[in-house]
């Protein structure tokens, strides 16, 4: 029995498209993850890092990986725009925040912005995955020092993993997107939401 079950989530999980939102601080290089994404998985040219302006509002991006449909929204990191974040949590099924490694001046803020993005509760239980970018900088830190210097509390509550990546050669792009859809097949937080599209698709009995 727990076999059929299993079988028929599987099957739905297959036909689910994924939200994955990017966040993060500006000119951590969320933009440029994402045209390096669409590159790696759709057998397309991105854009030029030197072509690729900051977000302002929202960059959508659809992939698929192990045959799972996913839809990237990447959202703007100036300060002004990170209120609007908040829009998109209630319907994300995991959090991508990428951090700008070689720029240690700015950890603080990427710290302060990801413990908020931690604390509301629309996004409780959705797997966290931190990109310590730009590892085609020498002066770009390990996943593991960012860990150490970002000290954030409270992530053993959650799915969680710092990937070391590098959104202009390609470093650590397959590795993180494949994690993202493993820890989100196995998520609660995705059950729930697919039972909530259910429940909003059948509409009034």
């Amino acid at each position: 029995m727990f076999s059929l079950f299993y079988g028929l989530w599987k099957y739905l999980f297959s036909k689910m498209e994924l939200h994955v939102l990017i966040l993060g601080i500006d000119k951590a290089g969320k933009t440029t993850l994402l045209e390096k994404m669409k590159s790696v998985y759709s057998n397309i040219e991105s854009l030029p890092p030197d072509r690729i302006v900051p977000t302002v509002g929202l960059n959508i991006g659809r992939i698929e990986v192990s045959n799972r449909k996913l839809v990237f929204w990447d959202l703007g990191g100036q300060p002004g725009l990170r209120s609007i974040w908040e829009k998109y949590y209630e319907e994300a099924h995991a959090v991508v925040f990428v951090v700008d490694a070689a720029c240690p001046s700015k950890f603080d803020d990427a710290k302060s912005a990801l413990e908020k993005v931690l604390r509301h509760e629309d996004l409780q239980g959705a797997p966290l995955l931190i990109l310590a970018n730009k590892q085609d900088l020498p002066e770009a830190v390990s996943a593991d020092e960012l860990a150490r210097c970002l000290d954030l509390k409270k992530l053993e509550e959650r799915v969680h993993m710092f990937e070391a990546v590098s959104a202009y050669d390609g470093i650590g792009i397959r590795e993180s997107a494949e994690w993202l859809v493993e820890v989100m097949e196995k998520s609660k937080r995705t059950e729930m939401l697919r039972a909530r599209a259910g429940a909003m698709g059948q509409g009034p009995a």
